[in-house]
């Protein structure tokens, strides 16, 4: 990490006053007064600030409830991004464990720990993600056992896994699924003969969205929220 940049995260002063303090020589490294701002130093590097003892803040792991037309990427140039609903501060160094379309609500989880969010998305973990769906016709018992035994989507030669399928209403399910294909369940249900009208992430994992907040809103997550992605 530049030694600009670690003075900022530490801090929370902008990479402009930190390397104005460099620059002055109030930043120290391993002791030794460093006017170098694009330094390379380690995350444990022994780094102080006119005397005072720099560390890095713990990692950040959040839940959001995305809303419609909120595009789940750090910077986007016609929509509104969902690093742009949070405090300038609180977003620095976030990235998104898992995406959502534009039109999808719902749970979004936000974090600065790489490896955590890998867990989340990675293939090989099997992650479960639970959406409510709104369908434009009610669901056949023909096409809710094909979700369940798995459907082959259009331009793919292998089939999704197997889905879970619980009914909500005439025309709402909610659908479990532990892959991350391109539109996945809008595809699946083209491929039975239905299509989404309204799609809404409730789950990821263990964690489930706070029914406290509205779209737009956020919080930390609890520890054991944390910890149920470590230990799936």
């Amino acid at each position: 990490m530049r030694l600009d940049q670690f003075v900022a995260n530490c801090t929370g002063l902008s990479r402009k006053e930190a390397k104005r303090a460099i620059g002055g020589g109030a930043v120290t490294v391993e002791g030794t007064a460093c006017k170098t701002a694009n330094r390379r130093i380690s995350d444990d590097a022994r780094v102080a600030l006119n005397g005072t003892p720099l560390t890095l803040p713990g990692e950040r792991y959040l839940m959001m409830n995305k809303p419609r037309g909120v595009v789940s990427a750090t910077r986007d140039s016609d929509h509104p991004t969902a690093l742009d609903l949070l405090p300038a501060e609180l977003a620095r160094d976030l990235h998104i464990a898992g995406r959502l379309d534009l039109d999808t609500t719902g749970l979004l989880l936000l974090t600065t720990d790489g490896q955590w969010s890998h867990r989340i998305t990675s293939p090989r973990t099997d992650c479960p993600k639970t959406y409510r769906v709104n369908l434009g016709e009610g669901l056949t018992d023909a096409a809710e056992q094909a979700l369940k035994a798995g459907v082959l989507l259009r331009n793919e030669d292998t089939r999704t896994r197997p889905a879970v399928v619980r009914r909500m209403d005439d025309r709402v399910i909610e659908l479990t699924i532990s892959e991350g294909r391109y539109h996945q369940v809008k595809r699946m249900l083209a491929a039975v003969g239905n299509h989404v009208v309204a799609l809404h992430r409730v789950q990821v994992g263990d964690i489930t969205l706070d029914p406290k907040l509205a779209p737009g809103e956020y919080r930390a997550l609890t520890g054991q929220e944390i910890a149920s992605v470590n230990s799936g």
